[in-house]
């Protein structure tokens, strides 16, 4: 993987009204990572939303494989602006056609109750365990074993610290949601080899992913990302998780839907999924 900071990443460049233009780094297996695309298209929405009103979730659709030496273009459609909530369309796009299609919305923080109804895991501590990540930008523990049936979770925290900017730290949970909940499908699946060799007989791409944000948090902390998979049907599964904070805040809420196929030579490009 190519070395850019994830600071880098989401400096997106005007291009017209309401259109950026970003670039991402080359990643061992080709094409782009999908939290990359998710983030800088969350931050193009951000770039057209009043600065009083924080994100709290967001709805995307991956189209196609996206291409690390192709500029990427991010174009915002203002779809409401209310007094409480904001509603983005972002429509990503190369060469060859859209890559994405996200739903984003923003809203005014308001009094009232806060209840915690998921629990923390009590598993090992981040300190405890062995780094595993594939990228120099973030940290990554896995945990060794499941946490239960096709449960799976890992300890990530992005390396760079992005300061108290609520919607930079947002931008960078959403880069690190996409990395686990493809390991919890895979952890459902009848034929699953030894988690170390998993790559080796599945291929994979994420369909759809969304964010319900809670809380505040730094991402340069540690989070427990805690990931299952209830349905694996037709070669699709869907994967939910809860990210903790080190404290055992449950500061996000994440939805995956993953294809997951046995590999066959020549292998399928992503792109004719």
């Amino acid at each position: 993987m190519t070395e850019i900071s994830f600071s880098d990443m989401m400096q997106l460049e005007p291009h017209g009204p309401d259109t950026f233009v970003g670039s991402g780094p080359s990643y061992p297996w080709g094409g782009l990572y999908g939290g990359q695309i998710v983030a800088q298209g969350l931050r193009a929405a951000a770039l057209t939303v009043d600065s009083s009103f924080g994100l709290h979730s967001m709805h995307a659709y991956f189209i196609r494989l996206g291409d690390a030496s192709q500029p990427i273009r991010f174009e915002v459609d203002r779809i409401r602006n209310g007094r409480t909530f904001v509603t983005r369309r972002v429509v990503v796009r190369q060469a060859a056609g859209a890559i994405l299609n996200m739903a984003a919305s923003f809203h005014t923080a308001e009094d009232g109750p806060d209840v915690q109804a998921e629990d923390v895991p009590q598993v090992a501590r981040p300190e405890e365990l062995q780094d595993d990540s594939w990228s120099p930008l973030f940290g990554r523990r896995s945990l060794p074993e499941d946490i239960g049936p096709a449960r799976v979770g890992a300890w990530l925290r992005l390396a760079e610290d992005l300061g108290d900017d609520p919607i930079l730290n947002a931008c960078a949970l959403a880069y690190l949601s996409d990395d686990l909940p493809t390991e919890a499908v895979i952890a459902r699946h009848p034929r699953r080899p030894p988690r170390e060799i998993a790559h080796e007989r599945f291929w994979n791409a994420s369909i759809d992913h969304a964010i319900w944000f809670h809380a505040p948090f730094r991402a340069n902390d540690w989070q427990l990302h805690d990931f299952k998979c209830d349905r694996l049907n037709g070669n699709l599964g869907t994967s939910q998780g809860a990210i903790f904070d080190s404290s055992g805040t449950h500061v996000a809420t994440v939805a995956q839907e993953v294809l997951i196929r046995e590999s066959r030579k020549p292998e399928r490009s992503p792109a004719s999924y």
